[in-house]
């Protein structure tokens, strides 16, 4: 179903997500407290008093260990939950500079993963809309709506760009 939020939505946090990609293989994470405990996602959280970039490197860094660079963005994904009054300006990176190895923390269990392997079945239920339009290269502007955290409308823009 498709839904466009009204032109005078305004979110009330910003956030991020990191793809840090190595070769055909992607950093993912099995979130172990906070929003989305239980589900597979990415490094990313709140953007405290800096800029979107600055707030990535930051929560890869205290999620699992890593410093990125080189961030590019791939996303901008606004979610709302009508139930909770959840609005959120989410800024979604990719990056294949990194250094460190990846490391567990009491947030994240992260754990290296085949592209063609990504286990949409336990992520949040948007990210089989998006995310493989931005592994394959795309940009993607997105307007996601959700009812109590089950996906109920989305409307995607998708435009070009290439990934390093």
């Amino acid at each position: 179903m498709t839904y466009r939020l009204p032109k005078d939505w305004k979110p009330k946090w910003a956030a991020t997500l990191v793809y840090i990609l190595r070769g055909d293989e992607v950093l993912l994470i099995d979130k172990l407290r906070g929003h989305g405990e239980g589900k597979v996602n990415v490094p990313g959280g709140k953007i405290e008093s800096e800029t979107p970039e600055e707030g990535a490197i930051r929560e890869v860094k205290e999620e699992v260990g890593l410093v990125v660079e080189d961030l590019n963005l791939v996303a901008k994904l606004r979610f709302h939950d009508f139930e909770t009054d959840y609005r959120v300006l989410g800024y979604v990176f990719t990056t294949s500079q990194f250094s460190g190895d990846p490391r567990t923390t009491d947030e994240a269990n992260p754990f290296w993963c085949p592209r063609q392997k990504i286990p949409y079945e336990r992520m949040w239920e948007d990210d089989r809309l998006w995310l493989p339009v931005v592994l394959a290269g795309q940009y993607s502007d997105a307007d996601l709506l959700f009812e109590n955290d089950v996906l109920v409308a989305h409307e995607i823009k998708i435009s070009e760009f290439a990934l390093p």
